[in-house]
């Protein structure tokens, strides 16, 4: 076929340009629009094709109006000579049609979207007009249908509706039947519950008057048991007092001593032997040094005022503490953290707690006193896992209770007279065990003393 010239416009393109459509195609003509392109998009040669559709050259033409569709309408619009192309593929296709559609005559028996769609792509004279045209018819038809497809479903909404309502007026009539049967059988109910309930409140009524009978002979009974006790407790009482008379007769008869003398012997007895049981708990050495004897002078001869200034221990002098520790039972409390912060506060909480108990667990082994060493529980982001050592009760205050608080109640819980001594620098905590007859003792003595062990 002869290739028009590219720079060549159709005649009856020309005859047409100044016609320009002033609304959006119709759907269905422009779908039948995308459907002649693709049908006379084989028929062209790549190089025939505009650049932005040589991509789809090889598609089918199916896959290529459903991929293609919107760069087909812009070319088919925008190019004339594509347009032309198709054009001719058009006429061979369709010729009569395409002869009365550029003759202005389109057939009355033709698809009005056919018309309106040939008429876009050949561009005759008054084809704005033949596509108005049609895209009214169009829009009539689809009116129609869908007029045609409303009565349809209205129809059928009828039937349905008509259905609906046999079907609530059965059910409504079975309802009504049941609910008779219903209301029947809930009067026979009633006349039932009313028979029972007669009968319930006879049975209560025979009850209640068992039930006084019955009462009234546990009251009959019970005074006359009452009754009985009273006699046998008085009667008791006679026998009671008549043999402790006798007891008493007889004891007199026996040893031959008034009641006093023997309650004065046996108050004696008591004393004499709580004060032997006194004697053997505190296994008290004979008394070999006097009351004179602890005043300090200097005797003639003897070392001189000076000398003995010289055997004060300090407070600081870690002997201190070993004399502490040597007097019998003593218990040494240490407030765990107030010496670790003082002898080493850089370590972790952990390494001091183990440092300082390996200290206190030699020092117990060495004195054999007993030693408890209390942590603040403050301290603590979770629960320690420790093993104390031997000879160390390792204890952690409570939350909501300081270590201070808890070494006072192990102060508080020693009996008095047991030497306690307490290892804290906290100035209010050694007053308050002072106080309860403990002997406070700054850290920087133990620490001092652990020192020196090691």
């Amino acid at each position: 076929m002869e290739q028009p010239d590219s720079g060549a416009e159709p005649a009856g393109a020309a005859g047409g340009a100044a016609e320009a459509l002033d609304r959006p195609l119709p759907d269905a003509v422009r779908r039948r629009v995308v459907a002649l392109v693709s049908d006379a998009f084989g028929g062209l040669t790549v190089a025939e094709l505009p650049a932005q559709l040589r991509q789809y050259a090889r598609f089918t033409p199916s896959r290529r109006a459903r991929f293609a569709g919107n760069a087909m309408a812009a070319a088919l619009e925008g190019d004339p000579l594509f347009r032309q192309r198709i054009g001719e593929r058009l006429k061979e296709g369709q010729p009569e049609l395409a002869r009365a559609v550029e003759a202005g005559a389109p057939p009355a028996a033709a698809d009005p979207v056919d018309v309106a769609a040939t008429a876009y792509v050949l561009r005759p004279a008054g084809w704005v007009k033949l596509v108005a045209a049609a895209g009214e018819e169009a829009q009539r038809a689809d009116a129609e249908r869908a007029d045609e497809a409303g009565r349809r479903e209205l129809e059928r909404l009828r039937a349905e509706l008509a259905e609906a309502r046999a079907h609530t007026r059965s059910e409504t009539e079975r309802l009504r039947t049941e609910l008779d049967a219903a209301r029947k059988e809930a009067e026979s109910l009633h006349r039932k519950l009313r028979s029972a309930q007669s009968d319930v409140k006879r049975g209560e009524a025979a009850l209640r008057r068992g039930q006084a009978d019955i009462d009234a002979v546990r009251a009959e009974a019970a005074a006359q048991v009452s009754a009985a006790e009273s006699e046998t407790r008085r009667l008791k009482a006679r026998l009671a007092e008549a043999e402790a008379a006798l007891e008493a007769s007889r004891r007199a008869a026996r040893e031959g001593r008034s009641v006093e003398d023997m309650r004065l012997r046996l108050l004696l007895d008591t004393v004499l032997e709580s004060a032997q049981g006194l004697r053997r708990e505190l296994a008290l050495p004979p008394v070999s040094v006097h009351p004179a004897d602890t005043v300090d002078a200097v005797e003639p001869g003897r070392m001189s005022p000076k000398d003995i200034a010289a055997r004060a221990l300090s407070e600081t002098d870690p002997a201190l503490l070993d004399q502490l520790l040597a007097l019998p039972q003593a218990h040494l409390v240490v407030d765990g953290y107030n010496v670790t912060k003082t002898g080493y506060p850089t370590m972790p909480l952990e390494k001091q707690r183990l440092r300082l108990l390996g200290g206190l667990s030699a020092l117990a082994a060495r004195s054999g006193a007993e030693v408890t060493c209390v942590f603040d529980g403050a301290e603590l982001a979770a629960p320690v896992l420790l093993a104390p050592p031997r000879g160390v009760r390792v204890l952690f205050s409570k939350p909501g209770v300081t270590a201070d608080e808890l070494i006072r109640q192990l102060v508080r819980a020693e009996p008095p007279g047991r030497p306690v001594v307490v290892v804290s620098t906290d100035r209010e905590v050694a007053d308050g065990v002072a106080k309860s007859g403990a002997r406070p003792v700054a850290s920087a003595l133990l620490l001092k003393r652990l020192s020196r062990a090691s």
